[in-house]
């Protein structure tokens, strides 16, 4: 089964990540939305595992919960990989919760790679991944709407309580991908 290690997000936040999706949808560019209700902070990709590893992994959450305080989230600015000017993933960063954030998937990093996950290659960023760019189509719109966008959360409180860390399973599926929570481990409370 294809996995992830994330941090789901409430509501709310889902809710003000939409907003934002529809004011960049004007730009009229090719981009495959990321459903809110399938929006989250990923920690760890795992790829594809079985039983076996599963509740490994399983164990390594618990245990990383455990070892982590609750945290505030906050969204910062929208940005792009590779580069605002050439889109191809459009994600919002995280300002505040950003080190407790980066803390928790360098914990898991370490402790998945004892299983035979593989290291990620690239430094780990906290991001909420909002659109894939799938074609060309109104890119110079796309990158005005981007840029105007920038500080679409500047001044405004977005900041959740990071209270668990949740292993999904990802179907993909002719619809995009489906996500089901396998299993939640709740943070430590101070």
């Amino acid at each position: 089964m294809r996995t992830f290690i994330a941090i789901d997000l409430l509501q709310e936040t889902k809710d003000k990540l939409s907003r934002l999706q529809a004011r960049l949808e004007k730009s009229g560019a090719d981009v495959k939305w990321i459903a809110p209700m399938h929006m989250h902070l990923t920690l760890k990709f795992l790829g594809e595992i079985d039983e076996d590893k599963s509740i490994k992994i399983a164990g390594i959450i618990e245990d990383t919960a455990k070892k982590s305080q609750q945290f505030r989230l906050g969204l910062s600015s929208l940005s792009a990989f590779p580069k605002m000017e050439s889109p191809r993933i459009i994600w919002v960063g995280v300002g505040k919760g950003n080190k407790e954030a980066t803390e928790l998937a360098q914990e898991l990093e370490a402790r998945t790679v004892k299983l035979g996950i593989p290291k990620e290659e690239r430094p780990f960023s906290a991001h909420i991944t909002i659109g894939r760019v799938s074609s060309p189509l109104n890119k110079e719109k796309l990158v005005k709407a981007l840029k105007e966008a920038e500080n679409y959360f500047g001044g405004e409180s977005t900041a959740f309580a990071v209270t668990q860390i949740t292993l999904f399973k990802s179907t993909l599926g002719s619809g995009g991908p489906i996500y089901e929570p396998l299993q939640e481990a709740k943070l430590t409370t101070t």
